[in-house]
């Protein structure tokens, strides 16, 4: 199985259907997608800067992103299926969906998940990914960067999150990291896990 981190920067590539369609497409039963917040979460962090409300608001602001970025895929694709609790993603798995996990702001807070800045949705995927026992995690980005980075390298240069090492470094994840060009990768993915 493979948790896909779609991350919202996509929202501007045409690439974000290719990436949808093929999950939905050749996925059944074995993609969970996780998505980025893009441009809601952005808007947390001009309105956080701007009222300096505190870090637990904007993280669920930011869960809240998430959840609209789930609504949106779903809307480009309806044959996903949008699921909120970890416990019910891997039934739905087992139906042979392909899901869109829609975080739960509680969920994660009681799973003592960090509220702040540090932990966005790459972490949260990885997080995902342990919580269901799924050891290969696909992170697709709108930025461009060198194929054989590393994860301290993603994440001084910013393209991952500060705290995603954490969330990794005790957990037997394949962790591919790669561009909005690159969608053959998720099909040859799929066939290997088929």
């Amino acid at each position: 199985m493979i948790v896909l981190k779609l991350g919202g920067s996509l929202l501007s590539h045409a690439e974000l259907r290719e990436f949808l369609q093929i999950a939905s497409r050749d996925g059944q039963g074995q993609v969970v997608i996780v998505p980025g917040g893009g441009v809601f979460a952005d808007q947390v962090r001009l309105t956080q800067h701007q009222w300096q409300y505190d870090d637990h608001t904007a993280h669920c602001m930011a869960i809240l992103a998430m959840q609209q970025m789930a609504l949106l895929f779903h809307g480009l694709c309806a044959d996903l299926v949008i699921v909120d609790e970890v416990e019910l993603i891997r039934l739905r798995l087992q139906q042979q969906n392909v899901v869109i996990w829609s975080p739960l702001p509680s969920e994660l807070d009681a799973a003592g998940v960090a509220a702040n800045w540090h932990v966005t949705s790459d972490s949260l995927a990885a997080w995902l990914a342990v919580q269901l026992s799924i050891d290969h995690l696909i992170l697709v980005k709108a930025a461009e960067f060198s194929a054989g980075s590393s994860i301290q390298q993603l994440s001084t240069l910013g393209i991952i999150d500060q705290a995603f090492s954490e969330f990794v470094q005790y957990h037997p994840l394949t962790i591919d990291c790669i561009t909005y060009h690159q969608f053959s990768t998720l099909a040859a993915s799929l066939k290997k896990h088929a």
